[in-house]
C-alpha cells in the first residue's frame, strides 16, 4: 500500500485506518471474530444486530446461495444485550473501532439499548431500521420518517456516541427517511441493507428459506445501493456509509464517487475470505495515486461534479 495516499477516515469521531468496515451480521457475534476482522485489515467492525432480550431467530434453512449473491433470513438471532456486553468485555483494547448494531420494536427500547452499551467498548451505534424479513422491527419501523426521528432522538438522549442509521433499499423514498434521520441528530447514514427476495426449490415446489422471504445481498444489490447512496448524497450533509455488493476495489471506488465516505463489506467475505479487506485497500490506494488524489476524502462525491 502506498504511504503517500491517506486512506484514513473519521466518521464523526469514529477513527478508521481505512474506509472499509465489516458489515453487521458477518462474523460479528464474538469478540474473537471482530478482532480477527480488524487484524485482517478492516478499518472498523460492526457487530451482529443486538436486541434487549435474546432472540432465537428462524429455523433452518436460513441462507441460500443464488446466481447473484445470497438470500438470508436469520431472523435477527442474537444473545441479547446482557450476554453480548459480557462478550465485548473480552476485548481488552478499549480503543478498537467497534460499532454496535442495535434493533428494537420502538424508540424507548432503542434508547434503553444505547444506554446499556454506554460503558462498553462501543465507539458508535448503528441503528438497524431496515431488516427486510422480521415483523415489528427493522423495515417496519424504518419506513416512517417521523418514527425514525423519534428513534434517533431517543438514542441521542441516551448517548453521546456517534449514531449511524442503516436504511433499506425497499423504501419508496429513501431520501425522505435519510433527511429525517439527519434532522433528528444522526451522524451518518448507512445505505443500504438487503433487498427483499425469494428462492424456490422446484423439486419440493416450495420456498427454500423457512421464512420464505429473505434479504438479498451480494453483486445484485450493488447497483441498487449505489443509486441510493448517490441520491442521499445530494440531500444530506452528514457522511454516508455505502453497503451492498462491494467485493473489489472498483466497487469501492464507485461508491466513493457516488458520495460514500466509508464502505461496508459483507457477502464478499464468504467467497474471498477476510483477505478481501487488504485487497480492496491496496487497489483503492493504487487508484487514488494514479488519479492524483492524496486521500479518500478527496474522491468522495466526485461523480456529482462531472
Amino acid at each position: 500500500m502506498n504511504a503517500a495516499v491517506d486512506l484514513s477516515v473519521d466518521l464523526k469521531g469514529l477513527k478508521m485506518k481505512n474506509p472499509l468496515m465489516l458489515a453487521s451480521g458477518i462474523l460479528g457475534d464474538s469478540a474473537d471474530l471482530l478482532l480477527r476482522a480488524l487484524e485482517s485489515g478492516a478499518g472498523a467492525v460492526v457487530t451482529k444486530s443486538i436486541s434487549l432480550e435474546p432472540r432465537e431467530g428462524y429455523r433452518n434453512p436460513t441462507i441460500v446461495a443464488v446466481e447473484c449473491g445470497y438470500i438470508n433470513a436469520i431472523g435477527l438471532a442474537n444473545p441479547g444485550a446482557k450476554a453480548f456486553l459480557e462478550e465485548l468485555k473480552k476485548i481488552k483494547d478499549q480503543n478498537q473501532p467497534i460499532v454496535v448494531s442495535l434493533f428494537a420494536e420502538d424508540a424507548q427500547k432503542f434508547g434503553e439499548l444505547a444506554k446499556a452499551f454506554e460503558g462498553s467498548c462501543a465507539k458508535a451505534y448503528e441503528l438497524n431500521l431496515s431488516c427486510p424479513h422480521v415483523k415489528g422491527v427493522g423495515l417496519e419501523v424504518g419506513h416512517d420518517p417521523e418514527l425514525v426521528k423519534k428513534i434517533v432522538r431517543c438514542v441521542r438522549q441516551s448517548s453521546t456516541k456517534p449514531i449511524f442509521v442503516k436504511l433499506s433499499p425497499n423504501l419508496p423514498n429513501i431520501v425522505e427517511v435519510a433527511t429525517a434521520a439527519e434532522k433528528a441528530g444522526a451522524d451518518a447514514i448507512t445505505a443500504t441493507n438487503t433487498v427483499r427476495a425469494m428462492a424456490i426449490d422446484i423439486e419440493a415446489a416450495q420456498p427454500i428459506l423457512s421464512n420464505k422471504v429473505g434479504g438479498l445481498s451480494g453483486p445484485a444489490l450493488k447497483p441498487i445501493s449505489l443509486r441510493c447512496v448517490y441520491e442521499i448524497y445530494e440531500h444530506v450533509k452528514i457522511p454516508i456509509i455505502g453497503s451492498g455488493g462491494i467485493s473489489t476495489w472498483r466497487d469501492a471506488v464507485e461508491y466513493l464517487l457516488a458520495g460514500a465516505s466509508a464502505l461496508q463489506i459483507g457477502s464478499a467475505i464468504a467467497y474471498e475470505g477476510l483477505e478481501v479487506f487488504r485487497k480492496i485497500c491496496e487497489g483503492l490506494a493504487s487508484y487514488l495515486m494514479s488519479k492524483g488524489y492524496r486521500s479518500v476524502a478527496e474522491v468522495v462525491g466526485v461523480a456529482h461534479k462531472n
